[in-house]
């Protein structure tokens, strides 16, 4: 039993080195048409629909989109949604700064949903003036 919890620890710690070391090289590659094509041959369609959806999804739970609409308009179940939403509210700062760079790169704006701890926009604005 020790034996297979540490085959575990050591696959789960050389799968974060590994994945530190893909997401390296997708920066390095600087090009979001090479990722594409790089993530489309990687990727099953299955693997990145369901990338995409997720993606989708914690951007509308970020907009301020009810998890109930979003899962009337995704189609998939509150289930699903659960996760971005924790991640959203009690995840590494890294999750909501990504999701807040895809926002801005789509035009669109952060809803008003308010993170533990954290200033909303407009508070945070009003500090720095």
């Amino acid at each position: 039993m020790a034996s297979e919890n540490a085959k575990r620890k050591t696959r789960i710690v050389h799968g974060d080195k590994d994945l530190s070391s893909l997401v390296r090289a997708l920066i390095k590659a600087n090009d979001p048409d090479r990722v594409v094509e790089f993530l489309g041959g990687l990727l099953t369609p299955g693997e990145r629909a369901n990338i995409a959806l997720r993606w989708e999804l914690v951007k509308m739970l970020e907009r301020g989109i009810s998890q109930r609409d979003i899962a009337r308009m995704l189609g998939i179940s509150l289930c699903k949604i659960t996760r971005g939403s924790r991640e959203l509210k009690r995840g590494p700062e890294g999750f909501r700064t990504v999701v807040w760079a895809g926002l801005e790169l789509d035009g669109q704006e952060r809803g008003r949903r308010k993170l533990p701890g954290r200033p909303t926009k407009r508070k945070a604005d009003s500090l720095t003036n």
